[in-house]
């Protein structure tokens, strides 16, 4: 009697899962390659280059002050004193430490605005791909850029259904 109540659960357990199975639709869409295609894609790279250029020119002015700096003192090097000779090399220590800090802040805040910058974008995205998936009957919408598959069948691929949601044209191949 145990064994053929274990052996109905087991079909019944089986069984589930095929229903389960049979209910979900996976499909995959290519995120960056849409981002890439969006208008507003050259617009934040038109405003990173900018935020950019800003953190160069202070860093560029920076470097200047330091290399102005090292010039003075190898000129009057020979005529000073140790004491103020020391005090010369503390203050262009302390002058490069401050730029290597600044060149590793500076880092950090373009991809921290190159990341805020985005975030519309990808909230765009997200949205259309939700969009699209409820509208074609999807459980699960995976993204191509970051994950390796073995194998994806095309026909699953929403990639260009969510460029026709956000209104961007599909480029067309060259040669073709």
């Amino acid at each position: 009697m145990k064994q053929m109540k274990s052996k109905i659960i087991f079909i019944a357990i089986a069984f589930l899962s095929t229903i389960s199975i049979a209910q979900s639709k996976v499909g995959t869409v290519d995120s960056e390659y849409i981002i890439g295609l969006m208008p507003e894609a050259k617009i934040v790279l038109d405003r990173s280059q900018e935020y950019g250029a800003k953190l160069d020119s202070s860093f560029n002015i920076k470097v200047k002050t330091y290399q102005t700096k090292i010039e003075a003192f190898k000129k009057n090097e020979k005529t000073l004193g140790e004491l103020a000779k020391q005090a010369e090399y503390k203050e262009l220590a302390e002058m490069e430490a401050d730029i290597k800090k600044y060149q590793q802040n500076g880092n950090q805040l373009m991809q921290l605005k190159q990341d805020e910058l985005m975030r519309p974008l990808y909230k765009k995205l997200s949205s259309a791909i939700a969009t699209v998936a409820k509208a074609e009957g999807y459980t699960q919408i995976l993204t191509m850029t970051g994950n390796e598959f073995a194998y994806i069948d095309t026909k699953f691929d929403i990639t260009e259904l969510v460029l026709k949601n956000l209104g961007i044209a599909i480029p067309v191949a060259e040669g073709k």
